[in-house]
């Protein structure tokens, strides 16, 4: 009684829809979620013909990492286009989400340090910068030198090659032509990002 009453306009100010006209509606909405869920993200490294390790190692953790199942931090030092050693900690992750990836994997950029990484440093004018990322806090105070923390996980991540990682972190040194020295820590997380 009461929806025929809105229905022949008695009562209300908003849009009043008919009772087939809210169904299909409804299954509209329905099924624009269902291929939202289903419809995967096209990978960076999809189809691409990958001859370095680096590269290669990149493109194995990139679905793990964009989907939130892992946080892999990349340590890159190498030298710049004056010829000073730099040396960066990146989070992965997150710049998957800020860098267009396809220029790396295509070969027409290289990834390289940035003073908005998690750590970078030159080592010839011996500039330092430290900046947390949104899935790591840095801890640059510890007697053990500078340490990551997972901000889903709260795990720590210790970079230092002599000590252990960290839970459910491994370290992967990668040789590499394109980079002076490359590792990638990889951490699994409990939960997604």
């Amino acid at each position: 009684m009461a929806r025929q009453l809105v229905e022949l306009g008695f009562r209300g100010s908003g849009e009043v829809l008919k009772r087939e006209d809210f169904e299909a509606r409804k299954a509209a909405a329905e099924a624009s979620r269902l291929s939202e869920r289903h419809q995967q993200k096209i990978l960076s490294s999809a189809g691409k013909e990958l001859k370095d390790n680096f590269l290669k190692a990149l493109a194995e953790r990139e679905e793990a990492n964009r989907s939130g199942k892992m946080a892999s931090i990349i340590f890159i030092r190498d030298r710049n286009a004056r010829g000073q050693e730099v040396s960066a900690y990146i989070d992965y992750a997150h710049r998957l989400k800020v860098d267009d990836f396809e220029v790396y994997f295509s070969g027409k950029k290289r990834l390289f340090p940035r003073r908005t990484d998690m750590s970078f440093y030159n080592w010839d004018r011996n500039i330092c910068c430290l900046n947390s990322s949104p899935n790591y806090q840095v801890i640059a105070e510890d007697v053990c030198g500078i340490l990551f923390k997972n901000k889903a996980d709260r795990k720590i991540i210790n970079v230092d090659p002599k000590d252990y990682p960290g839970d459910n972190t491994t370290r992967a040194p990668i040789k590499t032509d394109l980079y002076l020295q490359v590792v990638i820590y990889d951490h699994v997380l409990r939960r997604k990002l």
